[in-house]
């Protein structure tokens, strides 16, 4: 007997080494990628009559293979096959979707070919596999890579809020899949082009993903609904997003919300905005309880087949919507990443603790919102995985996805050495005696909240200052929306879930943000399907427990003005906004988290009232976005009116550019230079 346990020791020991080994070889393939200029290129003229040299980085901690490998890593996002995006024509041209020029007109930031971009797609589109498949995705980059012009150069800003306008891409994406299946003509050449990515190489190796048109085209079906689907879901109504801002946990909500659902759910619903025969037929539509990743476009689909008259559907559609989903009508800009591995909340509200897991949990929430193919399923039994979820013993649901936790775990890791961006040399000098003047005011008026640290620090902290929106004045809807936000809690029903305060028993409906909680806990304690049976444990183990230690961040009380969480409101304290160190700021326009203030100049100004005199100065209620041309005087973009340009309004829902007006009556005009000069500095 003991022979034979020495002898499982010696093997277990083997697999860990060889696990370890390869895990070694592959961060060395991963980083192989150097090119000098980080695969970017310059621009002749793009969508808004704007030109660039080849844009040049400043010292940010990364070399060239750390922005590369950031710019390329995969994370489980699967927007559609590879093969479909690579040959997809656009709506109304003959010209590929993918094309640098119409890419560039979403803001998306072109790259030439490189080792680790071998389709020179732009920054933070990518291919991704799962399950054997190819499908294009999107990494962290996409909305994390920020490019500023000035006077014909360039600058690209690693972790910078991204100018991207991705509710428009996924509607062109969408329009575009919808005319190539209705006009014979693209149909044909989109069919061609699919099969002939399937090339010698792959015919012999077995590797082709597509064998015949008619694989294609019930494939091109799939997903002219599904991308019909997700965007009628989360039409944000009057409030139109544009360049530089997503809700992105509207979007997120949404996904959890479809992917919990439950035909018990659908029971309910489905009578009310259907005759009962009409609703009984789709619920039969269904294979088992559980609403499967795509059955919801099936059900759509069905459902337009159904009903003929145009309006009538699309009344039921959006009634449908209404009942099952929430509105995504908040959105807010980027983030920027530098020093958010150091922080102890995160999001502009505070809503995700750094401490521990939480990092993974976080990013497994983004990873579901862009895209992460979901295949949940209910099984009986007891599963370690998903009682370390939460979950009991007579059954259970397996929560297997696409989301690639190692590769989380490595993006936290890489982000750790990213500092933020000085005041570049290419931009007008410093005036020192203004920047003297400006720190004064400005630790006189703004420290309390916009902690002062060491940009290149390794120990540093981040503590957020919590301050709640009835108090700071700003727009308060996302802020809002986390915290009323609920719908059918379907496979998470009759769980207990921890809220921080106290154990939330789970009913037909709950809070969206306790359902986000647990299906994230879950995700990330569901090991990767896609490594094979000897394999997946051991790395699942070690990348928990890695994530775990490697994290030096604690979780701790909040700090700030804020209302505390309790067992009668247990996400009170989510009805806030963050205030955080103010390093790089320069690089970050628009302001506000809503984007709602185009310049730091602006913000130091007072929003005008109905009292106030029309010949002050105040911030714009009207400007236009999408430009990179860079002011280094107000800090900020230009915001002047081109085609192609986005007019963003303040007046309408979510977009308000009130509040944060701290000392703004009192500052005379020098104040305002002043500050503004110092902001720079940071």
């Amino acid at each position: 007997m003991a022979m034979w346990i020495k002898l499982g020791i010696k093997i277990v020991g083997a697999i860990v080494v060889l696990i370890f080994l390869q895990g070694k070889v592959q961060r060395i393939y991963e980083f192989w990628d150097s090119d000098k200029d980080r695969g970017a290129v310059a621009v002749d003229k793009d969508v808004l009559g704007e030109s660039f040299s080849t844009p040049v980085y400043l010292d940010q901690g990364w070399d060239e293979s750390q922005s590369l490998w950031f710019y390329n890593i995969t994370q489980g996002s699967d927007l559609v096959p590879y093969d479909f995006f690579m040959v997809l024509e656009q709506e109304n041209s003959e010209r590929l979707f993918r094309d640098n020029e119409n890419l560039n007109a979403y803001r998306f930031l072109p790259q030439k070919t490189t080792f680790s971009n071998p389709d020179s797609l732009p920054v933070g589109l990518v291919m991704d596999t799962y399950q054997g498949k190819e499908y294009m995705g999107f990494t962290c980059a996409a909305c994390h890579t920020n490019q500023i012009d000035y006077k014909g150069k360039a600058i690209r800003i690693d972790g910078g809020p991204a100018m991207a306008d991705v509710g428009a891409f996924l509607i062109g994406l969408q329009k575009a899949l919808i005319t190539t299946r209705d006009n014979a003509e693209k149909k044909a050449r989109f069919v061609k082009g699919v099969l002939d990515r399937n090339g010698f190489f792959k015919i012999l190796t077995g590797g082709r993903n597509y064998t015949s048109e008619e694989d294609v085209l019930a494939e091109l079906k799939i997903y002219c609904n599904r991308m019909l689907s997700y965007n009628t879901i989360n039409h944000s109504g009057s409030t139109k997003y544009g360049y530089a801002r997503l809700d992105a946990f509207g979007r997120i909500f949404n996904q959890v919300l479809e992917h919990v659902l439950t035909k018990e759910d659908l029971d309910k619903v489905l009578p009310e905005v259907l005759p009962n025969d009409q609703a009984e037929n789709l619920l039969d539509e269904l294979q088992d309880n559980l609403i499967r990743d795509g059955d919801f476009d099936h059900l759509l689909n069905k459902l337009e087949q159904l009903l003929s008259a145009k309006e009538i559907r699309q009344r039921t559609i959006i009634d449908l919507r209404n009942k099952l989903f929430i509105k995504a009508n908040a959105p807010v800009s980027f983030p920027f990443l530098w020093d958010i591995s150091q922080h102890d909340y995160v999001q502009w509200n505070g809503i995700v603790s750094n401490g521990g897991l939480g990092p993974l949990g976080r990013n497994t929430g983004e990873v579901i919102g862009v895209f992460a193919t979901l295949d949940w399923q209910k099984k009986p039994g007891f599963s370690l995985y998903a009682w370390l979820g939460g979950q009991g013993f007579s059954s259970h649901i397996s929560y297997q996805s696409s989301v690639n936790v190692r590769n989380l775990r490595h993006i936290e890791e890489q982000l750790k050495e990213l500092e933020s961006p000085q005041w570049p040399a290419m931009f007008p000098a410093l005036d020192t005696a203004r920047v003297a003047r400006g720190k004064k005011l400005f630790e006189k008026q703004c420290t309390t909240c916009h902690q002062d640290i060491d940009r290149s620090a390794k120990d540093r902290r981040v503590i957020a200052q919590m301050t709640k929106f009835k108090v700071l004045g700003t727009d308060q809807t996302m802020a809002q929306n986390s915290v009323s936000y609920e719908g059918y809690s379907g496979i998470v029903r009759g769980m207990n879930l921890d809220v921080g305060v106290g154990s939330m028993y789970i009913q037909e409906r709950a809070p969206v943000a306790a359902l986000l909680n647990s299906v994230t806990a879950s995700v990330v304690a569901t090991p990767d399907p896609d490594k094979w049976a000897i394999r997946r444990f051991p790395e699942w183990v070690y990348d928990l427990v890695a994530a775990y230690f490697e994290n030096e961040v604690k979780t701790t009380i909040k700090r700030g003005n804020y209302d505390p969480d309790t067992t009668k409101n247990p996400f009170a304290s989510l009805r806030a906004y963050k205030g955080r160190p103010l390093n790089g700021i320069w690089a970050t326009a628009p302001y506000l988290h809503n984007g709602s203030v185009p310049t730091l100049y602006d913000l130091l100004l007072l929003k005008k009232r109905s009292t106030d005199p029309d010949d002050g100065e105040y911030r714009p209620d009207t400007f236009w976005v999408g430009h990179r041309e860079f002011d280094p005087n107000k800090v900020g973009f230009v915001t002047d009116k081109k085609e192609g340009s986005f007019k963003f309004e303040t007046h309408r829902k979510a977009n308000s550019n009130a509040g944060h007006e701290y000392g703004a009556r009192k500052f005379t005009e020098q104040d305002r230079w002043d500050l503004v000069e110092y902001m720079k500095s940071l």
